[in-house]
């Protein structure tokens, strides 16, 4: 049977996303760049966006859980847990020389019972909460914990980290109160002896907005939506990045409507004249948000196309009278760039009232991702 190809996909750019990690890097250098691939790399594929990123030069990757390091493996790069471990995922961790968080003085004891159980050592980062509130080690229980952690015979103190709340704020005094806890503490650590080969804190945010976060004594940066070419909606954009990734669907249906019409679920638009409507295939399970409904917009033959009706699972309807030529069969970008017309992942999270995180994330498992 002749194969049917998938009428909704991703294109994600490996040249943009070699070009989006170099713009980082060379906005941060010296300071090396640990592109952050957790939750499936944003949703749009880990491993050939990893093989790419270590193409570029990427030397680390850091990922949420010990499911998404083990799949890393392959790439023999060093592979970053960056949030927290359980006790049983400890042991299969030192096993893959998995680098792990030590988040209490507990995990830091457990971590290195198991090394010398396993006569291995155990590469560790120390995570520290500066006001993120999360995860790591309180800020106040900073300095005696990680004295005592520090010289663990099974452990490899080799950094230690924290983690920005509101660096997204281009002015955010918490942020700068983060940044002055966190080098007190690494000054204090620094007077008895403690010392770390990799220091880091900066997200994507704080490299757009708090260049203090990059400069010594930090030496590494985190960052993930940066490499797919977009920026949180309220900072800076200083990093000459482009977009990576563009969702595309097809016509699947062209019709003449007469005026009086209703459109979509609970008749939320009604026609004013008679008008030829086009149906795509895509809806809200491909990742089109339900807000574009009344408002947003997709690009046909480089027309953009207001969406008219309510966003449905799998469909959405479209004015086409700004693209007259239409049929059926013709492809819709659904968000990224054509030659004269563009819709931004940022847009669609203003609609949204979200952040792009949100909308890289939410793309269907019937998307296809293609690696152009």
């Amino acid at each position: 049977m002749k194969k049917i190809p998938r009428r909704v996909w991703l294109e994600i750019s490996r040249d943009v996303l070699t070009s989006n990690f170099n713009a980082v890097s060379n906005k941060v250098s010296p300071c090396e760049v640990m592109p952050v691939l957790k939750a499936n790399s944003y949703g749009l594929g880990v491993l050939p966006i990893a093989e790419t990123l270590k193409e570029a030069g990427a030397m680390r990757f850091g990922v949420a859980e010990p499911y998404e390091a083990l799949q890393l493996l392959p790439l023999e790069r060093s592979i970053h847990i960056l949030s927290s471990i359980l006790p049983e995922e400890v042991e299969p961790m030192i096993e893959a020389g998995i680098t792990i968080p030590v988040a209490s003085l507990e995990s830091a004891q457990l971590i290195n019972r198991t090394a010398e159980k396993l006569h291995k050592f155990a590469t560790v980062h120390f995570k520290v909460d500066t006001g993120m509130g999360r995860l790591g080690i309180l800020y106040n229980d900073a300095y005696e914990t990680i004295s005592k952690a520090h010289g663990l015979p099974g452990l490899i103190s080799e950094g230690i980290f924290s983690h920005f709340s509101m660096a997204y704020e281009r002015t955010s005094p918490v942020t700068l109160e983060q940044i002055n806890k966190f080098k007190t503490l690494l000054m204090q650590l620094s007077k008895a002896g403690k010392h770390f080969k990799y220091v880091h804190i900066a997200n994507s945010d704080a490299i757009n907005n708090f260049p203090e976060s990059y400069h010594p004594p930090f030496n590494m940066v985190r960052t993930g939506i940066n490499l797919h070419g977009a920026f949180d909606a309220e900072g800076n954009r200083s990093i000459p990045i482009q977009p990576a990734i563009s969702l595309k669907t097809r016509l699947t249906a062209v019709r003449k409507l007469p005026a009086g019409s209703c459109i979509g679920y609970g008749h939320t638009y009604k026609l004013k004249e008679k008008t030829r409507i086009g149906t795509i295939s895509a809806g809200y399970a491909d990742g089109l948000p339900l807000s574009l409904s009344n408002q947003g917009n997709v690009i046909i033959r480089d027309r953009l196309c207001p969406i008219i009706g309510r966003v449905s699972m799998d469909y959405t309807n479209v004015s086409l009278k700004d693209a007259p030529e239409a049929q059926v069969g013709d492809d819709v970008t659904c968000l990224g760039a054509t030659e004269s017309n563009c819709i931004t992942i940022e847009s669609w999270a203003e609609l949204k009232n979200t952040h792009p995180y949100e909308i890289i994330c939410s793309f269907g498992n019937r998307v296809e991702r293609r690696y152009i």
